[in-house]
């Protein structure tokens, strides 16, 4: 599937793009010939370079040997046609994971999430169809907060991926397929490295409402439904995982332990959902049932083609739905190294 492709992770250096460049370096897909890491950060281009250094030193394995032929690195912004054009070519695969992601965030600052999340991708687009670039497949990364959206975060990427599915048409020799999932665990803006800072400080749990949940995945989960699209994908289409969901109070509560810390209830945060959808009611008759997973069909008949759909939801598939039971969350956090080993430091009372 990857074997002599030339590769471009836009948002290389985040917690998804890191772990799916370390997944492309295992070969389990085949052996690149190249993949580029795009991002705006040096600092952190340069962290990630020194360790694939590090680790070409001290191991034997004949990836790391060609790693300097193989792990490039460029900066550049999305948000910038120039830099975007440099960065495809003669490129095979796109990734597409640069976004700015914190729901609050995006609150407060709406044209940043517009410029990264939506003229990013259509940058990614645009250089495609304007240097007739021979770009094979484009994978735009999605979330569940772009299903029915209700805050800046998701309704630019409920854009993006609507830019994406469009591209079909504009860019006939280039396959655009998406993916969408919820929150990956221990990712940068999740609530697990939040509370486990707080609970090393010996701090109250900060909760927004009891009933709110979630769907959980991991990285590499998360990176399997990447690899899932871009291997059985057909153009237009969107993979969603199908996954388990918590309370947020339980995930509180199991990272806790019989730690004497205490939840404190602060209410939603600005754009926030109680629940988070993957798969709306009105995508339900659009989607199938593929290999464990659900698949929606492009919303445009001329991009869907003529293929009969039957359905695989009745309803919406939601986070309020299937809730994983607090002994088999601690199982699962305790699969990923995910529960808190470290006894927090408390401060004498004053």
């Amino acid at each position: 599937m990857l074997t002599d492709k030339s590769i471009v992770v836009t948002g290389g250096t985040g917690s998804l793009g890191r772990k799916l460049v370390q997944r492309m370096l295992s070969r389990e897909n085949g052996k690149p010939n190249k993949i580029i890491v795009f991002s705006r950060d040096e600092a952190k281009q340069h962290a990630m370079r020194l360790k694939y250094q590090q680790l070409g030193r001290a191991t034997d394995e004949v990836i790391y040997r060609d790693l300097e032929r193989i792990l490039q690195f460029q900066i550049g912004d999305v948000r910038n046609y120039h830099s975007v054009c440099s960065a495809l070519q003669g490129v095979d695969i796109v990734f597409n994971a640069a976004a700015l992601k914190q729901v609050p965030t995006c609150e407060y600052f709406p044209y940043e999430a517009v410029r990264t999340n939506i003229e990013g991708a259509e940058n990614i687009v645009r250089a495609i169809r304007e240097n007739q670039l021979p770009v094979e497949t484009v994978v735009g990364i999605s979330t569940d907060k772009a299903c029915k959206p209700v805050n800046v975060m998701g309704m630019t990427k409920a854009i993006q991926e609507r830019i994406f599915m469009r591209a079909n048409l504009d860019c006939p020799n280039t396959r655009f397929v998406c993916v969408r999932y919820g929150n990956v665990l221990a990712s940068r803006g999740s609530v697990v490295p939040l509370f486990h800072d707080q609970i090393l400080r010996g701090e109250d749990v900060t909760i927004t409402t009891t009933d709110m949940t979630r769907f959980l995945i991991s990285l590499d989960e998360a990176v399997d439904t990447i690899f899932a699209a871009l291997k059985e994908g057909e153009r237009g289409e969107t993979y969603i995982p199908r996954i388990p969901s918590a309370r947020v109070i339980d995930i509180a509560e199991v990272l806790i332990g019989d730690r004497p810390i205490k939840t404190k209830i602060i209410g939603i945060r600005p754009g926030e959902k109680v629940h988070e959808i993957l798969v709306s009611e009105e995508e339900g008759h659009r989607t199938l049932e593929r290999n464990g997973y659900y698949v929606i069909a492009s919303i445009l008949p001329e991009v869907r083609g003529a293929m009969k759909i039957k359905g695989a939801l009745g309803k919406e598939y939601s986070s309020e739905d299937n809730i994983i039971a607090k002994d088999s969350l601690a199982e699962l956090f305790g699969k990923h190294g995910l529960l808190v080993e470290d006894e927090p430091k408390f401060e004498e009372a004053k």
